[in-house]
């Protein structure tokens, strides 16, 4: 799973954002899709030259991840090699794209659990569900020092 870092969390919730404020969204475009839209976020790249990117390769977001050489200088590559320098897994990218890891689903009330991978409002969701996830695995691993009251410093 994506690394637990504040920065993959904030950049969650920006695509998120951007997304729910109405930004261009296709599934089928490279650059408008779920992933597309991280990968915006991530690069600053438009979704016009993320598609453009892609489409100098075959298949969509799970076969160019397939696909990916890390020591490729094909423009895709790059991209993809930004969104796992960022702290993006593989995994999770594949995921995104189909709406459809179990952890960040069980975070959901049951009937809203088949999220449609196609669907905005569905990519919104399952981008905030996952931001909060990852997010109180920080907050875990912030240890609080236990400051015990004795009985003679309380003011009565």
């Amino acid at each position: 799973m994506t690394k637990a870092d504040v920065k993959v969390v904030q950049v969650l919730r920006q695509t998120a954002e951007k997304m729910s404020q109405g930004s261009t969204y296709m599934w089928g475009h490279m650059g408008s899709c779920n992933c597309g839209h991280l990968a915006q976020e991530v690069t600053q790249l438009s979704k016009g030259q993320i598609h453009a990117y892609a489409m100098q390769g075959a298949g969509d977001w799970n076969e160019q991840l397939n696909d990916y050489c890390e020591s490729s200088q094909m423009p895709m590559d790059l991209v993809i090699f930004e969104l796992l320098s960022f702290g993006f897994s593989m995994q999770d990218l594949k995921a995104l794209e189909y709406v459809s890891n179990p952890a960040v689903l069980a975070r959901l009330p049951k009937e809203k659990r088949h999220l449609q991978r196609n669907v905005r409002e569905d990519v919104v969701v399952y981008l905030l569900a996952w931001a909060d996830l990852l997010e109180e695995q920080i907050l875990a691993q912030i240890e609080l020092p236990n400051f015990a009251l004795h009985e003679s410093s309380v003011l009565a």
